[in-house]
């Protein structure tokens, strides 16, 4: 039985579950506000800490909840990630395939926002986070088979639309 400890197993995974509730609130300050939240939380629950199969999905799923709450709470809207300055632009890139690169990003980005949320979570922690299957499934407390379903579906979704927008424009 592994011990664990906050320092090197729990908070490590701060930035991941940063990008978690960002990708599921859409709102940086609501995002680690939730951090900060599941981290009490997590810490609340260490004498339980030796009972729990993977710490990692513990805390996702911590994480992944108080996102939902939040934005039943706020009543969000699901308005896109802003512009965070980690896109830098390709020196061979002319401004004009900059732009229309920039609108595909935030067409994608559109499309993925209005997925249905189990497709969405799916698809962010497999494809942004790069979580196993199996860890996913854990974190969402659904089956293996329902997670690739899920992604599937999703990316099945983002790619139809996609090319519908593509195809016949805005």
């Amino acid at each position: 039985m592994k011990i664990i400890s906050f320092q090197n197993d729990i908070l490590p995974l701060k930035n991941q579950l940063y990008r978690l509730a960002l990708r599921i609130t859409m709102n940086s300050a609501e995002a680690e506000d939730i951090v900060q939240e599941t981290m009490i939380k997590v810490w609340n629950k260490r004498d339980s800490w030796t009972e729990i199969e993977s710490i990692e999905a513990f805390c996702f799923t911590i994480c992944r909840n108080l996102s939902l709450d939040s934005i039943k709470r706020h009543e969000n809207q699901n308005d896109t990630l802003g512009e965070n300055g980690n896109e830098h632009p390709d020196s061979a890139f002319n401004p004009y395939e900059q732009t229309s690169r920039n609108n595909r990003v935030e067409t994608i980005r559109h499309i993925i926002d209005h997925l249905p949320e189990k497709q969405k979570s799916c698809m962010q922690l497999r494809d942004f986070e790069g979580k196993p299957y199996k860890e996913i499934a854990r974190i969402l407390e659904i089956s293996e088979e329902q997670v690739k379903v899920n992604i599937f579906r999703a990316r099945q979704a983002v790619k139809l639309k996609f090319q519908e927008l593509d195809n016949y424009g805005l």
